[in-house]
């Protein structure tokens, strides 16, 4: 059990309560007031035996006297001294700082946080302004719109003796591109705005469909059956799916999904899980199936089900030949790129190069305080074999929280060179815009 940087502060609220002296509670617990006092004041640590000992004197259970919101507290307040390039020595005193001014601690850890959203936020619009196809090809019918404006306007201005006739097709032209224009700068617009609910707005049938599966947990029951007959009409029910294409996809996903359940079955996974944890290759091997069923399928079990057997939580990836993402099921800390290619996308660009091979790669986000990340990732072939055609090729990745204490060595990954810290790389193609001092 770990122990809170407050649990002396608790300990001496709680005695304060009962109206006991310090030194009766030290009697009681077998030590001295002296060392008690120094508990007390959050420059001892105490051991789980004297915890419970405490406790028991206290008429409380040991879990009041430690909370994990100062574990926090105290992870946040260790990031944000590693992020400042200072001297470091004291750093050791973390418990202090907390114990004696918790509310200062707790805005220290804060405004790490808000730090690292907020870069998490430079990197999505760096992402976005850099490859969203969308973007430029809106930006693109814009510029087209305006210069056939202009082109046509000069005509008709150049030349006072034009037929009549010319001048009224003119006419029409300019009317015509204004009225593309017009509907242009408000879809643009539009989808700019879109970007203040969301992540980056939804711009895709691919971005539809991940957004109707976050909303419903990334499990859909009706998969769990045998009968699908419905799913069209229970498609068109739902709001994130807009258009048409998105919900061919959804209903792709949804005969995906019960292919899946029907390989690896509720129950009997609940059980293998309970004897092999997130072991993709063992459950593989149990059930008979493909190490990319077991990913896919890892990734849309119930939220019941992993709080009951307390997985962790995890991400999904899965991109074709072309390393074109196809779909996204995010994890927090750990950034899928949007568009193209990236760093975080490398353990499933090497499962490409070799097909139905299973690998297992440790990464960790770059920078002073990155988090570590395990990664299983598989190419399969897609669909049907046909004779004289290439193979069509597509690579799943799981991603799991990582201890941070693991021994094996993990690659440092950054969403975009231009927002990575991590200088040093040798795959770098441009400068960072996070270099300091410059």
């Amino acid at each position: 059990m770990s122990r809170s940087a407050l649990t002396g502060t608790r300990i001496r609220a709680r005695r304060t309560l009962r109206g006991m002296r310090q030194t009766d509670l030290a009697r009681m617990v077998g030590v001295s007031p002296s060392y008690l006092n120094l508990i007390e004041h959050n420059r001892r640590k105490v051991s789980a035996p004297l915890l419970n000992a405490l406790a028991q004197a206290l008429g409380v259970s040991s879990d009041a006297l430690v909370e994990d919101g100062d574990t926090r507290l105290v992870e946040g307040a260790r990031a944000a001294a590693l992020r400042a390039d200072t001297d470091l020595s004291e750093l050791e005193r973390i418990d202090d700082l907390i114990g004696r001014f918790p509310g200062w601690a707790a805005v220290l850890a804060e405004t790490h946080a808000r730090v690292e959203r907020l870069e998490r936020v430079v990197e999505q619009l760096n992402d976005r302004m850099t490859h969203d196809p969308y973007l430029g090809d809106a930006l693109h019918e814009i510029i087209s719109a305006v210069t056939s404006v202009q082109s046509t306007a000069a005509i008709l201005n150049d030349d006072a003796d034009l037929d009549p006739e010319w001048q009224t097709r003119f006419h029409r032209n300019i009317l015509t591109d204004s009225g593309r224009l017009a509907e242009g700068a408000v879809a643009l617009v539009n989808y700019i705005d879109s970007a203040k609910t969301g992540e980056t707005g939804i711009a895709a049938p691919q971005e539809e469909v991940e957004a109707w599966l976050a909303r419903e947990g990334y499990h859909i029951a009706m998969t769990e059956g045998d009968d699908l007959s419905g799913a069209e009409a229970y498609l068109d029910a739902q709001v994130e799916l807009a258009s048409g294409a998105a919900r061919q996809l959804a209903l792709g996903w949804l005969h995906q999904m019960q292919a899946d359940a029907q390989a690896l079955p509720l129950s009997a996974l609940q059980t293998a899980l309970a004897a092999h944890g997130m072991a993709p290759d063992r459950l593989a091997a149990e059930f008979g199936c493909g190490v990319d069923v077991v990913l896919r399928r890892l990734a849309h079990v119930p939220r019941a089900l992993s709080a009951d057997l307390g997985l962790p939580p995890v991400g999904l990836a899965i991109c074709d030949m072309s390393g074109t993402l196809l779909y996204r099921r995010p994890l927090d800390g750990f950034d899928f790129p949007r568009f193209g290619g990236g760093c975080p996308l490398w353990p499933l660009y090497h499962a490409l190069r070799q097909p139905h091979v299973a690998l297992r790669a440790s990464l960790v986000t770059a920078g002073r305080t990155g988090r570590r990340f395990g990664a299983y990732a598989i190419a399969c072939v897609a669909g049907a074999a046909r004779v004289d055609q290439p193979p069509v090729l597509r690579a799943t990745m799981l991603l799991l929280p990582e201890d941070g204490q693991a021994t094996d060595r993990a690659i440092p990954v950054g969403a975009s060179c231009r927002t990575c810290p991590q200088m040093e790389c040798a795959a770098r193609r441009e400068p960072s815009i996070l270099v300091t001092g410059a």
